[in-house]
């Protein structure tokens, strides 16, 4: 039986790797050729450093950034102004008060259940010409994810953990594309594999201690448990991630995609080569 809690948030460890997790989104909102949009919606904003980019670059834009975590959310809210609000809602439910004209979203929609019913809700809510773009981890199969199911799925913790992890919860691009595309979009789906290179000791379980492991440690509540959690994955990422001599390689995969509404003069024209 699923057990859902909200993973707690550490905007602090989560921002450890902040120059290698902020690179996904500008390859993302650099594919975002709107030109002066009233409107911009960061949604799963987390600590805001990045929304806060958003207001830069449309400096005529109301920005709002929406993120579920009050921990994130009140980290966040040290950046607000005149055009940058942030709001605690769950992206699952949020609706817009009016159609923003550009919804950004990186790295959200793989803790949404159901997010392809999110998205296709999303699609629908922008105005003519409107642009939805997002981003979401694509390797789920890579020895940092395998092995953490692995883990939780063991006799010692498969009592709390089992469904703490889930296997596969987003799509391909081309899922993407033709949920997207059948919603009316015109849709440029596309994926990059990054090779981090972390340094500092256990590196890998450094940066996945502010994303994949969050729902673990907020399971575990007692420290005896954690440690014990921790030491056993801390033994398997060595092994599948060695430390070289220069810092520890860190394959990532990531999955995008730009949908704009019809209606607008250039509608599918940015995603043509035209």
């Amino acid at each position: 039986m699923s057990r859902e809690i909200a993973p707690v948030w550490d905007p602090t460890q989560y921002g450890r790797y902040a120059d290698e997790r902020s690179r996904p989104f500008f390859e993302l909102t650099g594919r975002i050729r709107a030109t002066a949009p009233d409107t911009v919606v960061d949604l799963g904003c987390g600590p805001g450093d990045l929304t806060a980019t958003l207001a830069e670059r449309w400096p005529t834009a109301r920005v709002t950034g929406v993120d579920n975590s009050p921990e994130m959310i009140a980290r966040a809210r040290r950046l607000a102004g005149d055009r940058l609000a942030f709001v605690q809602a769950d992206a699952a439910t949020w609706t817009p008060d009016t159609p923003p004209d550009v919804i950004v979203s990186n790295a959200l929609f793989q803790w949404v259940p159901g997010h392809r019913d999110t998205l296709t809700r999303l699609a629908a809510a922008l105005p003519s010409g409107g642009l939805l773009a997002f981003q979401v981890p694509g390797n789920f199969d890579a020895p940092s994810h395998v092995l953490l199911r692995e883990l939780c799925r063991t006799p010692r913790w498969r009592d709390r953990l089992d469904d703490a992890v889930r296997d596969a919860p987003v799509d391909e691009p081309t899922g993407y594309l033709d949920l997207l595309t059948r919603a009316g979009c015109a849709v440029d789906a596309w994926e990059t594999t990054y090779l981090h290179l972390l340094p500092g000791e256990d590196a890998v379980l450094e940066w996945v201690k502010g994303t994949a492991l969050r729902p673990v440690l907020t399971r575990l509540t007692d420290p005896a448990d954690r440690d014990a959690f921790i030491a056993e994955y801390r033994a398997a990422l060595r092994e599948a991630y060695p430390p070289r001599p220069y810092g520890t390689v860190f394959p990532f995969r990531r999955i995008f995609a730009v949908a704009q509404a019809p209606g607008s003069p250039d509608y599918g024209e940015r995603f043509s080569g035209s």
